[in-house]
């Protein structure tokens, strides 16, 4: 399977397009207020435009209510929703039923206990993405730059395609790939300077670090 390379955070129209340029395969918008990336569904929609293909959009919320699900369907017209919160495998599945669109349902990891607990929600996502616990006292479950113990993921055996995130850069990828076999990845704050504001350069660095490390992986199969 290719390595899935996730650009999550987009907020600016040159961020979507150094992005796109890169070869990233799916493209996230955070609607979610408290995060410094957020964007309203009216401007995620603008930016998803920029996209070739809309149904590599992702959308991505934290205990969204019915009503801003809707909102978002309807003004975004997203290919994925992401649920980044507490939500729980009936409502991931209520969320799929409603809107007909795959979910990624992100889950925080520390420990082999946590990969475990990821069991319950493989029938109701499409996709799990694996991220890093968030600080104690957190306003928000991700985008803070934190990696967890990337060889973790050696012990999932779960039946769903994956994502690894928290903590990736240009710097790292290669290593927190060779460590997990992921063979999707998911990146935010890792390509910003400061936390918001995506640079194209990273972006670029990012992805083609990220493809090189398949490469080297596919050699040594």
């Amino acid at each position: 399977m290719p390595l899935a390379v996730k650009i999550c955070g987009l907020n600016s129209p040159d961020a979507v397009e150094a992005a796109v340029a890169a070869g990233a395969d799916l493209f996230g918008f955070v609607i979610f207020a408290a995060s410094p990336r957020h964007v309203e569904p009216g401007a995620a929609a603008k930016l998803a435009g920029l996209l070739p293909d809309r149904t590599r959009a992702v959308a991505l919320t934290v205990d969204a209510e019915d009503r801003l699900i809707d909102a978002i369907v309807e003004v975004v017209s997203p290919g994925l929703i992401q649920m980044h919160g507490r939500e729980t495998p009936a409502r991931v599945g209520e969320i799929a039923r409603r809107t007909g669109l795959r979910v990624i349902k992100a889950l925080s990891v520390a420990a082999p206990a946590d990969l475990t607990a990821a069991a319950a929600y493989e029938e109701a996502a499409a996709m799990l993405l694996f991220d890093a616990r968030p600080p104690e006292g957190a306003s928000r479950p991700g985008g803070h730059g934190r990696a967890f113990d990337w060889r973790l993921m050696g012990a999932y055996r779960g039946p769903v395609q994956w994502l690894l995130s928290g903590g990736l850069d240009a710097g790292n990828v290669a290593r927190a790939i060779g460590a997990s076999r992921a063979r999707g990845i998911d990146v935010s704050s890792g390509v910003e300077s400061p936390p918001g504001v995506k640079q194209p350069r990273l972006i670029a660095e990012f992805v083609a670090a990220a493809r090189a490390a398949e490469s080297q992986l596919e050699e040594s199969a």
